[in-house]
């Protein structure tokens, strides 16, 4: 009768012994869980910021680009708009990419020419200045709701008295 017991003791000692291995196994499941839900979400977020971040690198490029348009059709266009006296000048005709403006300003208060800027040339006294301003603003983002500004100065020198 005796070893009938102690068999039956070491069955319930090996049952109580699954049942705490069982609890301590869920506990570390449920812990292991959110660890991971933790990182993927982490990661999610990381894979946002870093797409916003390549959109925003590409707007800029496109900002750019349009302003490198603008200043190319004033070279090969049959109007030079640079030497017009009206400013400022919407240019969005030129610029080819979506949600993108691009405006000439003159940087002249008075609209008169000045000194030119300092320039490596020694002879700068002969001539004044046309200071323009071109501005290419482009909208990105979800629903367009971010936008990118560059601006590019530009002295066109002319010769003293030449208005």
């Amino acid at each position: 009768m005796a070893i009938i017991n102690s068999q039956l003791n070491q069955v319930d000692i090996g049952k109580k012994q699954q049942g705490v291995v069982l609890i301590v196994s869920l506990v570390f499941l449920v812990a292991l869980t959110a660890v991971a839900s933790a990182l993927m979400l982490n990661t999610t977020s990381d894979m946002k910021m870093s797409g916003s971040s390549q959109t925003k690198v590409n707007a800029v490029q496109e900002a750019i680009s349009s302003i490198d348009q603008v200043i190319s059709a004033q070279v090969q266009g049959n109007t030079n708009l640079f030497t017009t006296s009206q400013f400022p000048i919407s240019m969005n005709g030129v610029v080819t990419s979506p949600n993108t403006t691009a405006n000439i300003t003159t940087v002249n208060a008075t609209s008169l020419l000045v000194g030119c800027p300092h320039s490596k040339l020694g002879f700068d006294a002969d001539y004044d200045c046309n200071l323009l301003r071109i501005q290419s603003t482009k909208l990105y983002g979800r629903a367009n709701t971010s936008s990118v500004q560059v601006n590019a100065g530009i002295a066109q020198r002319l010769n003293k008295g030449a208005q």
